[in-house]
């Protein structure tokens, strides 16, 4: 089995999981925060699309420089609308599932780094940002997603098993 073939099944669970979670904001709640300290419901909505895009700089690079010299820092894009949400997420999810089914295992085996100003951040095998970065990661800004879904009367999706609002 290739480690394509055991992640993938992963993969599609939890991006599926985070676009049922996705589907559930409203326009006009883009804007809600828990507390002042807390990101928007867009932020983190924005913030798990583009997770869902790491997947491809991941596979296809060895680095990435979130803060290059001489260059413009990373700075995350706020999507606007649930329907540009959705629409990118899908695009981000359709490429990083076909770029993990044709990586190669060496190719998961290479170092991978998260660098600023040249410096290494994080440096793991690709896999294990595949899994830390990104499944990990989405599941966890996908349950804040949930908590913030909750606190605003909207119905929070059943993922793992039944939720308070449905029982699968």
């Amino acid at each position: 089995m290739t480690i394509a073939d055991s992640i993938l099944p992963e993969f599609d669970m939890e991006m599926a999981g985070t676009r049922k979670t996705l589907e559930r904001i409203p326009d006009d709640k883009l804007d809600w925060k828990a507390h002042p300290d807390s990101n928007t419901i867009g932020w983190v909505a924005s913030h798990l699309v583009e997770i869902a895009g790491w997947v491809e700089g991941t596979l296809t690079q060895d680095t990435w420089d979130i803060n290059p010299e001489g260059g413009e820092p990373y700075k995350s894009t706020p999507l606007k609308s649930n329907q540009e949400i959705l629409d990118q997420f899908d695009a981000n999810v359709a490429k990083g599932r076909k770029l993990i089914e044709e990586t190669s295992d060496e190719e998961y085996a290479k170092s991978w780094s998260l660098l600023s100003a040249g410096q290494p951040l994080i440096t793991m095998p690709k896999i294990g940002v595949i899994r830390t970065w990104v499944l990990n990661h989405s599941m966890h800004h996908r349950a804040h997603l949930c908590v913030y879904l909750r606190l605003n009367n909207i119905p929070v999706p059943a993922l793992y098993g039944p939720s308070g609002d449905e029982q699968v």
